[in-house]
């Protein structure tokens, strides 16, 4: 079912007294290494540090790396041994990658990229990296990210943070990197980590992940806590993981979902969408057969765009899709579509207003923090233009939210017609055309996903004639994750278009 235990000896990357190549290895591989002491936490999460020392200069996928990670290793090398019943989680002992927007409570700054809340204090871990920990993984420390989750200014590039600069695409230099979670998509694709966490309030999982050939899950909102991340909006930010493989995505996925007492009206009502025994035995071989998938050729957001180039990259999906017993639903039509496509400008009204009401609401909860509110942070950036590259990347998006006045009338309007475009868009389209998925590329439907907190998994689809990655999203209806994982695992175990990027500085 999942991917068999790579027993290869290779010169390269080979720590010589555990004899199993790190490099590509899943959580599956790697647990497998740690029964057969072949491996431990400890030389994993060395092997890792060492690689981040060479290769973060170069790609700048992490802010910081945890100080306590070797002697979390030890700890979790030691409840092995012991047999302690945390050492049976399928995440004991990985090391894990979270986005400096999510808390931590330890030595590491939770900053979102910004010199602002450098040296602020949490109040606690974040939901979702107290769950990780609940299940033994390691955080190996902060990836690095578009400052503020793109949300500061127009012109800032993805990936790019007062912090650590511009992170670079390791499969092509002059490509777009994405975000916001670029950080955590880079480092899981040049193996400088096992696993990771990113964020994404609208495409800023999916994107990254389509950039740099990974798989991204982004949740249903409220399947996942965001108690402790950084916020834009409660009402579309969701936590994921960011991954090799579905299957190393879907053991993330299993550990960081539930109830949390500090997000507690979302993730209650998001229950009712986890499966009875977890999502790992939806990774099912021939998880394609018999699934409805909606193919629009014609539409913007919600296909292809006619397209061409695009259209004819993917028709080899396509066949893959219907080879592999997938039913394609094409020639669908969504009524008043222009209207529908007219609502979508209102997220940004909407955000806009929800941005400076969660901002202030986070920063006043921080144990000390430079900073206590959108005008403080705006000011701060005021004050330190040189280090925060203020003429260069203007906050014109923090003042345009900082003049707003809560959710009035107009916000209202706003937040009714997201409403509307969801469900006379996206829910009607898969309802009406019973519908598993809507395949879409790279990551053009975001925004679709996003305005109506629906999930949606993106898997590495291929490479273009330069070598740049490019996935193929498959979106669903809210707590269709099962489903979609089925889909998602049973065409990258089919294709395995995946491969890790051609790079002298990994060899």
């Amino acid at each position: 079912m999942i991917a068999s235990i790579i027993l290869v000896i290779l010169l390269s990357h080979t720590i010589e007294s555990s004899k199993f190549t790190i490099p590509e290895a899943t959580i599956h591989d790697i647990q497998a290494a740690f029964n057969q002491n072949k491996l431990t936490s400890k030389e994993l999460v060395e092997f890792y540090i060492q690689r981040i020392r060479k290769l973060n200069p170069i790609y700048r996928s992490l802010i910081e790396v945890s100080p306590d990670a070797v002697h979390l290793a030890e700890i979790a090398d030691q409840q092995r041994k012991n047999k302690d019943p945390i050492s049976r989680f399928g995440l004991h002992g990985i090391p894990v990658l979270v986005k400096d927007n999510i808390a931590t409570k330890d030595k590491l700054n939770t900053t979102a990229g910004s010199y602002a809340l450098l040296n602020s204090v949490v109040p606690r871990d974040a939901g979702v990296v107290k769950k990780l920990r609940e299940s033994g993984a390691i955080i190996l420390g902060k990836a690095s990210m578009t400052e503020w989750a793109a949300f500061r200014s127009s012109l800032l590039p993805s990936g790019w943070n007062a912090r650590t600069k511009q992170a670079v695409n390791p499969y092509v230099a002059t490509l777009d990197p994405c975000g916001s979670s670029t950080g955590s998509a880079i480092s899981v694709a040049t193996n400088m980590v096992t696993v990771s966490l990113g964020t994404e309030t609208d495409g800023s999982i999916l994107c990254p992940s389509n950039a740099n050939s990974v798989v991204g899950i982004k949740p249903t909102v409220g399947l996942t806590s965001r108690a402790g991340v950084i916020p834009i909006s409660p009402r579309q930010d969701t936590v994921g993981p960011m991954c090799r493989t579905v299957a190393d995505a879907v053991y993330v996925l299993d550990a960081i979902v539930g109830f949390d007492k500090n997000d507690a009206v979302a993730t209650k009502k998001a229950l009712k969408y986890i499966p009875k025994g977890g999502y790992l035995k939806h990774l099912k071989l021939g998880g394609l057969k018999g699934k409805r998938l909606g193919i629009m050729r014609a539409y913007p957001y919600f296909g292809f765009s006619n397209d061409t180039k695009t259209l004819n990259m993917f028709e080899k999906h396509f066949n893959i899709l219907r080879q592999n017993g997938a039913i394609l639903v094409e020639n669908l039509e969504i009524i008043n579509f222009d209207h529908i496509i007219s609502m979508f400008s209102s997220q940004d009204i909407a955000l806009s207003a929800e941005f400076k009401l969660a901002l202030n609401a986070y920063l006043k909860k921080l144990v000390t923090s430079p900073v206590r509110s959108l005008a403080d942070v705006i000011a701060f950036n005021k004050k330190h233009v040189d280090l925060e590259r203020i003429d260069d990347y203007p906050q014109d998006v923090f003042l345009a939210a900082q003049k707003t006045n809560g959710i009035a009338k107009l916000e209202k309007e706003a937040l009714m017609n997201l409403t509307k475009a969801s469900k006379y868009g996206f829910e009607k389209l898969m309802n009406d055309n019973k519908l598993d998925a809507l395949v879409t590329p790279y990551f053009d439907a975001s925004s679709v996903l996003a305005i109506g907190g629906y999930p949606g998994i993106n898997v590495p689809a291929g490479y273009d004639k330069n070598g740049g990655p490019y996935g193929i999203c498959f979106g669903g209806l809210k707590g269709s994750e099962p489903t979609l994982i089925e889909i998602a695992y049973g065409f990258e175990q089919t294709t395995n278009f995946r491969k890790p990027p051609a790079n002298k500085n990994h060899v």
